[in-house]
């Protein structure tokens, strides 16, 4: 490879999974030496571009070159013998439950019988020695003999790290790694970060955390539903950066709401010092009825955190909530539920559906008290929900009996937010609700929070995507690191100033 090859280039990179594109004409050189962050809301093709390099997927169009070479990587162990190592978000995809801390940091060693295959006992805890060294990890014989379910989240990830760097790779993938990882935990990978470009090792490196790129990268690029939509070199210029993430303009999900001056409505809820995460100021912040609260942060702003708190899945732990001026503590969904509070949750696969179940079934799913008579499921009625269900969101299917894996992405979130509305709440709250929806499940989806909104209710919708609280919100919120910077109505909620009160939160 010449000084100037790239360590790692992708030409018109593109991907679809069942007719939707995730990727599309993506092309990045990636030089050695250099540190590019990889910038991009939740949903805009992150995730797929890295399990592209990692080997995973396969299936894609276009172009990827190693040392300038046209590489085959059609599997993960096909990228790691080219040179690309991956340390994923997802820990727990990289450990070996089972196996001592020692066989896990040698275990790609292992798998792959180079050197003596039957690398065991002393051999083997002196390689492991040896692999955390590069870490300065300082782990005793004692904690490299135990099982590595014994150590805890940070711990395991700077093995997987450890792990990954003992090959020296051409190229490192850092997706969000500092997720797990203390302040000092944090301060050493910066500089075994800084350590590897001097040596020569490329490194993407995708993170929410501004301040570390602006610390760590040479180059930022942005994703945008699977484009490619900015690349800076430093020193950045972060509030063209965050809109080319944020708000680059697209069709309406629905009519611009018609908003009030400031608050003239009923408090449905009322929070009063609590505390999104800890050593952060604590929060206030009321949730009116008819009208729609928006609430527009990064990853890791805390709107997943106030969603949860409020439905009872991971309750407050500082302040007070009020629900209709009486005191409101849920301590699991159950009482949230029973007290009118439903939520549409941020990951739909994991906390929403149920595979192999209709539609019908699942929409029903947690009101079958309503449902049910002496323990049997009267299907009848539980059918004529799906059917409705279909006619007010427009579900595009088979019938209420299919299966939730036979629909589309964005029909299975009209099924969840349907779900919710199949009593009515007196507060929703949607986080994230068009994620990987089209154009047309935004609209519809958009338009009955709208409409709910208008029939009374308290609807509260969490984003990270700027167009989209703005197209259906009354009123914008802007959270960062679990604490509100601004909160406007109307006029005073535009685009530029949402999105400059985002880059000075960084």
């Amino acid at each position: 490879m010449s000084p100037t090859e790239p360590a790692v280039g992708l030409t018109d990179v593109s991907m679809a999974f069942s007719g939707k594109t995730v990727l599309e004409s993506v092309s990045l050189d990636i030089a050695p030496g250099s540190v590019v962050a990889l910038l991009g809301a939740n949903g805009a093709g992150k995730s797929t571009l890295i399990k592209i390099l990692s080997g995973v997927h396969t299936d894609h169009g276009g172009q990827v070159r190693v040392a300038g070479e046209p590489a085959a990587l059609q599997s993960p162990l096909a990228a790691r013998q080219l040179g690309i190592q991956t340390v994923h978000q997802r820990i727990g995809e990289g450990i070996v439950p089972g196996l001592t801390v020692a066989e896990n940091l040698v275990f790609e060693e292992l798998a792959q019988r180079r050197g003596n295959p039957f690398l065991n006992g002393a051999k083997l805890l002196a390689r492991a020695r040896e692999i955390q060294a590069g870490l300065e990890l300082g782990w005793s014989d004692a904690l490299l003999k135990r099982d590595v379910t014994e150590l805890g989240i940070s711990d395991r990830q700077l093995l997987i790290l450890a792990r990954a760097l003992a090959t020296r790779p051409r190229l490192l993938i850092l997706d969000e790694p500092t997720s797990a990882l203390s302040a000092a935990e944090a301060e050493r990978l910066f500089a075994l970060v800084e350590k590897m470009r001097d040596d020569g090792i490329a490194v993407l490196y995708v993170s929410h955390r501004l301040g570390e790129i602006d610390a760590l990268a040479d180059r930022l690029v942005v994703l945008r539903d699977g484009r490619l939509t900015e690349d800076q070199a430093k020193p950045f210029d972060w509030d063209a950066a965050l809109r080319a993430m944020l708000a680059q303009a697209h069709e309406a999900t629905t009519a611009r709401p018609v908003r009030d001056a400031g608050p003239s409505r009923e408090v449905a809820l009322s929070l009063r010092g609590v505390r999104l995460f800890e050593g952060r100021t604590p929060l206030d912040l009321d949730i009116r009825t008819g009208e729609v609260t928006g609430v527009v942060g990064l990853l890791g702003a805390g709107k997943t955190e106030l969603a949860r708190g409020l439905f009872g899945a991971e309750p407050f732990t500082t302040g007070a909530v009020e629900l209709d001026g009486k005191p409101y503590t849920p301590r699991r969904p159950a009482d949230a539920i029973r007290a009118g509070i439903h939520l549409v949750p941020e990951d739909r696969h994991a906390d929403a559906l149920v595979p192999g179940w209709s539609l019908a079934q699942n929409i029903s799913l947690p009101f079958l008290k309503s449902f049910s008579r002496l323990g049997l499921v009267n299907t009848a009625k539980e059918d004529a929900l799906g059917r409705d269900t279909i006619d007010a969101l427009g579900v595009v299917t088979r019938d209420e009996h299919s299966t939730v894996e036979e629909l589309s992405g964005g029909n299975q979130q009209k099924v969840v937010v349907g779900r919710w509305l199949a009593e009515t709440p007196r507060v929703l709250i949607l986080d994230e609700p068009f994620r990987g929806v089209d154009i047309g499940a935004r609209r519809d989806i958009g338009r009955r929070a709208r409409a709910l909104a208008a029939e009374g209710a308290a609807v509260l919708v969490l984003s990270a995507d700027v167009d989209e609280v703005l197209e259906v919100a009354d009123r914008v919120v802007v959270l960062a690191a679990g604490e509100i910077h601004l909160e406007a109505y109307g006029e005073d909620a535009e685009r530029d100033r949402v999105i400059q009160t985002i880059s000075a939160s960084v």
